[in-house]
């Protein structure tokens, strides 16, 4: 059976759905394009609520190690990259047309075991990945609403997640676990998009916002702080008590149902080759799931 764990699975394409939603709200509909404060203000959520969960002994945390925690601040980095240019991608991209763009991500992992690790990869597979690179190829020669700033920024995201997935696959860590990781993720997201929001110009620039004292506003934001902190909560353990497999298998549910549903709430033009370009990339997942679950 490829979806086991239906309470967890299934909490977990909830949480994944109304992520991914509240944030396209802020960022498109409201048009909240200050990402230094936007993602600043997520990470000091989900840090304050993971710090919070910590002391309370609802979940375990233990950075005793100060050498483990300075060698994972490259992945850090690559993590702040990958919130900044995610949001900024978001922001200008269909939700469905960003999906497939991050996940052709998995082009530079796979690419990287066979090319740099010389692993044995599977023809399965590599025809899987070849799919998700003709789709984010041809995406933006086929897109009804092409935006030039809007794929320069999924393309750094692209190349920020699949770079962290490399790191996370060479970093060979003693102790550290998932939740370790992120809260180091959290402090050190805080600390830099804090100190970068006056030298991007975004401290001030939000002033002028429109929906700065609108109540929408402020319950859109309180609620991408917590979706966001309960979709990485739900993320971890999902990962920790289901096989590689059974996860991909969850994670390509979740992005299914978010990219169909999400024409329905917000705008967008689509051609005939947009939505093949959209459907192979969707083959390509469903097949790179196939080969995780079979291990071929």
């Amino acid at each position: 059976m490829y979806l086991k764990r239906p309470a967890g699975g299934l909490a977990f394409c909830l949480f994944y759905l109304a992520s991914c939603f509240t944030n396209k709200y802020v960022l498109s509909v409201l048009k909240f394009t200050y990402p230094t404060l936007f993602q600043g203000w997520q990470t000091l959520v989900g840090g304050l609520l993971l710090h919070i969960s910590w002391k309370l002994g609802w979940v375990e945390i233990n950075l005793c190690s100060r050498s483990e925690i300075l060698s994972w601040l490259p992945a850090s980095v690559l993590f702040v990259g990958i919130i900044y240019a995610g949001s900024r991608a978001l922001s200008r991209l269909p939700i469905p047309v960003f999906l497939t763009v991050h996940n052709a991500a998995e082009v530079i992992t796979c690419g990287f075991q066979k090319f740099v690790q010389k692993e044995q990869t599977s023809h399965l597979k590599v025809c899987s990945v070849l799919f998700l690179l003709v789709a984010a190829v041809c995406l933006p020669l086929c897109d009804a609403q092409f935006d030039p700033n809007g794929y320069l920024w999924a393309l750094i995201h692209l190349i920020c997640v699949g770079a962290y997935k490399v790191f996370h696959k060479l970093w060979k860590p003693s102790s550290l676990s998932d939740l370790e990781q992120q809260y180091i993720n959290y402090v050190f997201s805080v600390v830099l998009l804090a100190s970068a929001s006056h030298p991007a110009g975004d401290l001030f620039s939000a002033l002028d916002f429109p929906f700065l004292y609108f109540y929408r506003f402020h319950s859109s934001c309180c609620a991408s702080g917590l979706l966001g902190f309960f979709l990485m909560l739900h993320t971890v353990k999902l990962k920790s008590s289901t096989t590689s497999g059974q996860y991909a298998a969850w994670s390509f549910l979740a992005k299914v149902i978010t990219a169909s549903l999400s024409p329905f709430f917000f705008v967008m033009t689509a051609n005939v080759l947009t939505i093949s370009c959209l459907v192979i990339g969707g083959v390509g997942e469903a097949l790179l799931v196939y080969t995780e679950r079979t291990g071929t």
